[in-house]
């Protein structure tokens, strides 16, 4: 049950980001599953498989990038569409706030734990996504060579 509501509010989470970014009417239902589905690979790796948040932020963001590179192919749109609404879901807000809150009542040890954790689970974010686009690139390169070295129109 507990993954059902998660789904339900990491799609509706993910949709109204879309809205907030403009994104096309008609692609919305697409934002909404690349967030719910990058949230609860995220949730069923710290939930179940007792990953650490920040290599669970990574694998959820290398799916993100992927499934983002993929649709914006398939459905002719710019790529950040399904890259903002699907990392949203996996932005660190509370630790954020943790940190925040930590440095405005003086207690600048957890105020700078919460700040390093903040950045790891960030800049894993943006690992993934960037990972994934080299991956897609690495893979578009290999398949050209192979096509042309059998003689065939690459892409």
């Amino acid at each position: 049950m507990d993954y059902i509501i998660q789904a339900i509010v990491s799609f509706f989470a993910s949709v109204c980001f879309g809205v907030i970014f403009n994104a096309p009417f008609r692609k919305l239902l697409y934002c909404g599953v690349v967030g719910m589905i990058s949230w609860l690979i995220y949730f069923m790796l710290t939930d179940v498989y007792s990953f650490d948040v920040i290599h669970a932020s990574f694998a959820s963001a290398l799916f993100v990038g992927i499934c983002a590179h993929m649709l914006a192919k398939r459905l002719r749109v710019p790529m950040m569409i399904f890259n903002v609404s699907g990392i949203i879901p996996l932005v660190p807000g509370g630790t954020s706030y943790n940190a925040m809150r930590s440095l405005m009542e003086n207690n600048f040890t957890m105020g700078v734990q919460h700040s390093a954790r903040v950045f790891m689970i960030a800049g894993a974010i943006a690992m993934g996504i960037v990972f994934a686009e080299v991956l897609i690139q690495v893979t578009r390169n290999m398949i050209a060579k192979r096509k042309k070295r059998l003689g065939q129109n690459p892409l």
